[in-house]
């Protein structure tokens, strides 16, 4: 294990990595992209969520109606938000394993 430490620190010694060429490269170019396209929506829809509570039990009744018993809509919205963040990282991990994917590819590249 150190052996092989020693052999990348000296290999690594002498490489420069040129991180101007890297984030002009189409590769990374894509990767931004790909994960605004990915993150954006999904953060909107994540504040959009989590707003629409506070909101609607501040500013309308709507909420404080039954649901099952005596459990309110106010009650079942906000276990859905506690099920909603679970998804969404779920959904999240799944994806930043394909990110992980273009990140070496890209880190290939510029090795070269």
């Amino acid at each position: 294990m150190k052996e092989e430490a020693q052999v990348q620190a000296e290999r690594n010694k002498g490489a420069r990595i040129d991180y101007t060429a890297i984030a002009e490269s189409p590769a990374f170019q894509i990767l931004l992209a790909k994960k605004k396209q990915f993150i954006l929506p999904l953060s909107l829809f994540f504040l959009a969520f989590y707003f629409t509570l506070p909101v609607l039990t501040a500013y309308t009744k709507v909420l404080n109606n039954p649901a099952i018993g005596a459990i309110s809509w106010a009650w079942v919205f906000a276990f859905a938000q506690f099920i909603m963040t679970w998804v969404l990282c779920s959904l999240y991990s799944k994806k930043a394993a394909s990110f992980d994917e273009m990140v070496e590819e890209i880190r290939e590249e510029a090795k070269q």
